[in-house]
């Protein structure tokens, strides 16, 4: 029966993939959103998907692509000014939030450009699978990293601002 394997997938990978969903949006309530349509269609599909190897690898796809999608959707990124709340213990995002500073950054870069860079860096991604999944050409993968690290390391050789006294501290 297909239904007892799916829901074991299922729960046994969801905090892995809202992890991989927060790195894509940035977001908690985006990422738990993109999961739940990611397995959604995992299900929709599973007949087919559970003949291969890894089912994971298939709903990060669609995940990976239904977030560049709804970027292509929308005119313009949402900023906030503040932060997401600190993780809190057992958190599938604590990982995530221990740099925060590098987290600020890469939440700044283009979706796409952020979505070469988890992809290569935290799913360790060869180019050629991040192509297929983000469905660009391999061209444009090296671009969209090369342009997103240019950005890091122009941001990073860039103090912040800080929000200390102007006179030290005291």
């Amino acid at each position: 029966m297909d239904e007892p394997r799916f829901e074991d997938f299922a729960g046994e990978r969801a905090d892995a993939l809202l992890r991989y969903a927060y790195l894509l949006t940035g977001d908690p309530h985006d990422a738990a959103d993109l999961v739940q349509e990611g397995l959604v269609r995992l299900r929709g599909s599973w007949a087919k998907v559970r003949r291969k190897d890894d089912p994971e690898s298939y709903v990060r796809t669609t995940m990976t692509r239904l977030h560049i999608n709804a970027w292509r959707r929308r005119s313009r990124e949402h900023l906030t000014a503040v932060p997401p709340e600190r993780a809190a213990p057992g958190d599938p995002f604590a990982r995530v939030e221990q740099d925060d500073e590098l987290w600020r950054r890469l939440a700044s870069l283009p979706r796409r450009q952020r979505a070469v860079l988890v992809l290569r860096y935290y799913e360790e991604r060869t180019d050629l699978e991040i192509a297929e999944i983000l469905g660009v050409s391999h061209g444009t993968v090296r671009s969209q990293a090369s342009r997103a690290l240019d950005k890091l390391r122009t941001t990073l050789a860039t103090p912040r601002a800080t929000t200390e006294p102007a006179g030290g501290k005291a």
